[in-house]
């Protein structure tokens, strides 16, 4: 019973910042485990990442999990509920730190994404994943960074990225069209670029661009749904692989919380991101 009060209030505090304590309190699926972590894939104290692995994982499919926070905040310390959760599905989980704003700004958390995702395609085989199938999944600023790496072929190249391993891309109600920076957290990561056009994941909507998938709660006042109607639109004109989902009542970090045990009946976010995930790696 106290358990139960201890995670009731945790829940009540997750749209907080900081997730430790509903991280710390939320029960796992059996089935996947951590097997790594703060692995470095650089120099940095923010260059560090965490893996988990399916049960007698081998030759499984790779997710790398990129969270949110504005591009200021979060810690993957918080998301050992999400690593664990797609780990029990039978996905080999990256969950990488990246560094923030304001020690960087556009694009250097981009391109943090873009070498721990290249660690994975090194390194990934080690924890029984397959290199070559890889799917990127972000939540909100993550989900933008996600996106950005699988539309942008500039990210992924320069980290010696084999593009043709990044089989899909979900995200979970990530801002991919929003031009002016009009909020503090936008203005502060993105408006020294010298040419805003190139921030926005919808400039590279593009045909042959891995397949992507666009989850958002109808419940968020955080990103708007013009961020996915706007990709969703440029990608099928441009003759690209897109499917779109929005759920009734779900707010911005609600529909990241789903992934987790105690919150599935939230949204049916973990059953859409495996489905589709599983699809595009087959």
């Amino acid at each position: 019973m106290l358990r139960r009060s201890l995670l009731l209030a945790a829940l009540a505090g997750a749209c907080s910042p900081s997730l430790g304590a509903f991280n710390a309190l939320a029960p796992r699926d059996s089935g996947g485990r951590a097997v790594a972590r703060d692995v470095a894939y650089g120099d940095s104290p923010r260059q560090r990442l965490d893996v988990y692995a399916p049960d007698g994982a081998h030759d499984r499919p790779v997710i790398v999990f990129i969270y949110g926070g504005s591009w200021n905040s979060g810690s993957k310390n918080d998301y050992a509920f999400a690593g664990a959760a797609l780990a029990a599905q039978g996905f080999v989980t990256i969950v990488p730190d990246y560094r923030l704003v304001p020690d960087v700004r556009f694009p250097e958390f981009l391109t943090d994404c873009a070498r721990a995702v290249r660690w994975a395609g090194d390194h990934a085989g080690e924890y029984g994943g397959d290199p070559t199938r890889i799917v990127l999944l972000g939540h909100s600023a993550g989900a933008y960074n996600a996106m950005m790496l699988g539309l942008d072929t500039q990210y992924l190249h320069d980290a010696g990225v084999d593009a043709t391993h990044i089989r899909g891309v979900v995200g979970l109600a990530g801002p991919y069209d929003f031009l002016p920076f009009d909020v503090d957290a936008t203005r502060d990561a993105f408006g020294q670029a010298p040419d805003s056009a190139l921030t926005q994941p919808v400039h590279f909507a593009r045909g042959d661009a891995p397949p992507l998938l666009l989850l958002w709660g109808e419940a968020d006042t955080t990103v708007g749904p013009r961020n996915l109607e706007g990709l969703a639109r440029a990608t099928r004109a441009a003759g690209g692989r897109v499917e779109t989902k929005t759920y009734p009542g779900v707010n911005h970090v609600d529909i990241m919380l789903a992934l987790s045990r105690p919150l599935r009946g939230r949204a049916p976010t973990l059953g859409d991101v495996i489905g589709f995930a599983t699809r595009v790696t087959s």
